[in-house]
């Protein structure tokens, strides 16, 4: 072990300071214990509820007996003697305090000297499968907010020595433990270079949002409604995107892994098509990529339809409402959609037994008594229901939020502008995402710009034998997977 210099002149200053830091009788949980290792007497300090108790009785029950040898000093018997793998020695007060509210046991010895082990056991759930990414066929597990866990199941699916955790502390006051994950001699240095030098530059007191407070403060968000990364509670989709050459970055207290870089097309994959046929997988995303088209653009097409029946061939006639109702079309739409949403809002907090009857009762009832009273025509309730299910079908959370806004902006100026409004704000769109470069990687990548081949691998799930590339925009420092 690395000779350092004690932290303090003895022990009893080493109380003092520790009293008056947490607080004498302030903070209950905070745990301060003398006794004894093996005759010498030290200091035991702890963190309630961040320990594994029988763990650190055992270890404290193991080391109450008598050493033959008079000449050992009290520092070699803690380094040599203390039947536990994990001891770090500190020398600098700020990282031993980090690593104490961590959750690390401190013995601090009569020489002043401080060693912490690292018997942390977290309060948290075991790993279960996530709500908003299940399969029918493959792993069953998902990640926890415990980051030593989440880690331990990227590990077990890369089984390689180049497989990296970079561990790094940021926040003032809330510490919060973060890892940059990735594959050495894969990964791109530049990517990683300014990911550290990011996050280096956050000065803030605490993210107890985790993730998506880190994504705000590391790509520069702001009022972007697209989501600049890829979140995942599933270690198989995690562990597939690091031999992809992509990054990824764990916080603790979080379930989600951050990805990075990202585009479009990557809030549009979903595990079931790589655990499926190609030929099936392949019919899973174009179906997923329809349904997302018809999110955006069906409620707005058929509002400019059924106001301009003139465009509808004999053959369509049926396709405008039937009735009419004292309100106009678009605040229909618009009270529908935005019904919906509440809908949404309101199963989140009800409890679980509850939200499906809720549910039904929202889509039966209401529904048919807004038809009944006339506050609604049939017809909108059919076309915001059908595109409210086009939505749902969307993997990214975060992008179906978008989605929605997007949608609403499309059929504000077609109500406004009739079909020029249409064509012209879905082209603004298109625009405005295809300029936003997040980690200096195109949004629409593959589309804009145009790469054949990668398109082609996007719309098509490849057989992994041919699939043998990694995707152009990580930048992997080597790009052949076979």
């Amino acid at each position: 072990m690395i000779e350092t210099k004690p932290l303090f002149k003895s022990m009893d200053e080493a109380e003092m300071y520790l009293k008056e830091k947490f607080g004498v009788n302030e903070s209950y949980d905070v745990g301060i214990l003398h006794t004894h290792l093996y005759e010498f007497p030290v200091l035991l300090v702890y963190i309630n509820g961040l320990i594994d108790g029988m763990l650190i009785t055992q270890l404290l029950t193991n080391t109450q007996l008598k050493i033959a040898d008079k000449t050992i000093s009290e520092n070699e018997i803690i380094e040599h003697y203390f039947p536990y793998y994990s001891i770090t020695q500190y020398d600098s007060k700020e990282k031993w305090i980090a690593a104490l509210l961590s959750g690390q046991v401190t013995f601090i010895l009569s020489n002043g000297f401080v060693y912490t082990i690292d018997v942390r056991s977290y309060p948290g759930r075991s790993p279960e499968e996530p709500d908003n990414e299940k399969v029918v066929r493959g792993s069953r597990d998902g990640f926890t907010e415990n980051i030593v866990q989440n880690t331990a199941l990227i590990r077990r699916r890369i089984r390689d020595t180049d497989l990296r955790f970079e561990l790094h502390q940021i926040t003032e006051l809330g510490q919060t433990d973060i890892a940059i994950s990735y594959i050495k001699n894969i990964a791109n240095e530049d990517n990683l270079t300014l990911i550290r030098d990011r996050i280096k530059k956050i000065k803030h007191d605490g993210i107890t949002m985790t993730d998506k407070a880190l994504e705000e403060w590391l790509f520069k968000q702001g009022f972007h409604p697209l989501p600049f990364v890829r979140f995942t509670e599933r270690p198989d989709i995690a562990a597939a995107h690091l031999l992809e050459g992509h990054i990824l970055i764990v916080v603790d207290t979080s379930p989600s892994v951050v990805i990075v870089p990202t585009t479009l097309f990557h809030h549009l994959q979903h595990a079931e098509e790589f655990r499926q046929a190609p030929a099936i997988g392949t019919i899973v995303r174009w179906i997923r990529f329809s349904g997302v088209l018809l999110s955006l653009f069906l409620l707005p097409f058929w509002y400019l339809l059924s106001v301009h029946p003139e465009f509808l061939p004999k053959a369509l006639k049926f396709v405008g409402p039937k009735e009419t109702t004292d309100i106009p079309l678009l605040l229909q739409i618009l009270f529908a959609d935005i019904g919906i949403e509440f809908l949404r809002l309101a199963a989140i907090h009800t409890p679980t037994p509850l939200s499906t009857a809720m549910g039904i009762i929202a889509a039966l009832v209401i529904g048919q008594m807004a038809v009944d009273v006339g506050l609604f025509v049939p017809e909108v309730i059919l076309f915001t229901a059908i595109t409210a299910i086009f939505t749902f079908s969307i993997p990214s959370y975060e992008l179906s939020i978008t989605t929605k806004i997007f949608r609403t902006i499309i059929l504000l100026s077609t109500a406004m502008f009739g079909p020029s409004g249409f064509f012209v704000a879905a082209l603004a769109l298109l625009w405005y995402v295809g300029s936003v470069k997040p980690l200096n990687v195109p949004y629409l990548w593959p589309l804009q710009p145009f790469f054949p081949k990668a398109f082609l691998r996007t719309i098509i799930r490849y057989p992994m034998p041919i699939d043998a590339k990694r995707p152009f925009i990580t930048r992997a420092l080597n790009r052949k997977r076979s």
